[in-house]
């Protein structure tokens, strides 16, 4: 496998960039290099390129894996897995890491890119693609998904002029993707999860587990975007405690590669009983004054 060009070189940037710089120069090199306006043999490539390092640079965690790690921090087989720079763990298919206090992941920031690697130029210019990609003024419709459709893509059906049209769902669509048909423009809305909070490419859930669970360890089943997940709990965890599921979130809609997933957060919330027996508050006593 050929290496990977850095990422600072990339992007043509020192590794002090600021966020303005990166911007900058990931604007400029998008615009050079995107297959609309640039018509040579390996624009793609080079778009692609550089629209990964843009992801990586610009998320600040990731960034600072990448400038401690480089590639190794995201590549499971050099070391991102069990035992890798993330202190992370194997279950089954999953790659897991648990934090406990600092820096919490539920604090609300994006960890998301561009829905669309077309609205880079709507986020850039003001709505407006620079290559022509948008013609003369187009009804605009709005089209409310439920959250599973969102994230596993699919097709709704939806009559406008008395015309009825598929429109096909690309997985990992969120609120605000839009797609252009020769009629009409569409925007998506994605209707919430009673369960997951989504962030980007980033889903996060608050999982309850009894005292007794926090204290002894063991195990308990967590939602997924799948099936199911059989989460080991270590003996003395604390509330709070975030478990990140590598790999296990949404489907990176401006990625170029499949099987580019975002990752599911689980906080554990410990739950107490509101009412002791008489032989429990006796047990409690005993255990607090061997503590």
């Amino acid at each position: 496998m050929a290496a990977k060009r850095d990422y600072y070189d990339i992007l043509g940037v020192p590794k002090s960039a600021s966020a303005a710089d990166l911007k900058r120069a990931y604007r400029k090199l998008a615009m050079q290099w995107h297959p609309d306006r640039n018509k040579s043999s390996d624009a793609e490539t080079k778009f692609k390129e550089i629209n990964e390092a843009y992801q990586v640079l610009s998320d600040t965690k990731k960034k600072s894996a990448y400038d401690q790690f480089g590639h190794a921090a995201f590549d499971p087989a050099s070391g991102g897995g069990a035992g890798g720079p993330f202190g992370g763990s194997r279950q089954g298919p999953f790659t897991y890491y648990y934090t406990s206090g600092g820096d919490n992941p539920f604090g609300g920031a994006n960890f998301g890119g561009f829905s669309d690697p077309f609205e880079i130029f709507e986020q850039f210019f003001g709505g407006s693609s620079p290559f022509g990609r948008r013609g003369p003024s187009k009804p605009h419709y709005s089209l409310r998904i439920a959250f599973a459709r969102a994230v596993k893509g699919g097709t709704e059906s939806v009559t406008i002029d008395g015309k009825t049209h598929t429109i096909k769902i690309p997985p990992g669509a969120d609120t605000g993707t839009h797609l252009r048909f020769k009629e009409f423009d569409i925007t998506f809305e994605v209707e919430p999860d009673p369960r997951f909070r989504r962030e980007g490419a980033d889903i996060y859930i608050d999982h309850s587990i009894p005292f007794t669970l926090a204290i002894l360890g063991g195990q308990t089943s967590v939602p997924t975007l799948d099936s199911p997940f059989k989460l080991k709990i270590r003996p003395g965890t604390q509330p709070g405690t975030t478990i990140r599921l590598s790999g296990q979130g949404i489907t990176k809609l401006h990625s170029f590669r499949k099987d580019d997933k975002g990752d599911l957060y689980i906080r554990l919330l410990i739950t107490f009983p509101e009412h002791l027996s008489r032989r429990q508050r006796e047990l409690l006593e005993e255990l607090e004054d061997t503590l």
